[in-house]
């Protein structure tokens, strides 16, 4: 596949969670949208690994200089973010661990079902 239409297709992805963060009413980012929409297409055959395995693994690569502007962020808000350290600890850590469990299950549920339609 050309790496332009495989860019292309993740971005098609993208913007049809966006159409449906705008659509309905429900507090669900856009990006939620668009990852479980992917994993409907990925699991349902519509779109298929190789369809966007050489965008996926770049994007990988790269995932943490996309978070650079995010840290930059934090560090010109630092004196607020200090006073609000526990809490956010407090909300951050549990969600992290909850959200790699999910994903760690997810990929075991994906990976098992590629091997039984082998």
């Amino acid at each position: 596949m050309s790496l332009i239409f495989e860019f292309g297709v993740i971005l098609a992805v993208c913007l049809a969670g966006e159409l449906l963060h705008a659509l309905l009413p429900l507090p669900v980012p856009a990006s939620i949208y668009g990852l479980c929409l992917l994993l409907l297409l990925l699991l349902t055959g519509v779109v298929k690994e190789r369809q966007i395995a050489r965008a996926s693994g770049f994007l990988l690569d790269i995932m943490a200089l996309l978070f650079v502007p995010a840290a930059a962020g934090i560090l010109a808000v630092r004196d607020e973010a200090s006073r609000l350290l526990l809490p956010l600890m407090i909300a951050v850590l549990p969600v992290t661990a909850g959200v790699m469990a999910v994903t760690g299950l997810s990929v075991q549920a994906v990976r098992r079902r590629q091997r039984k339609n082998k």
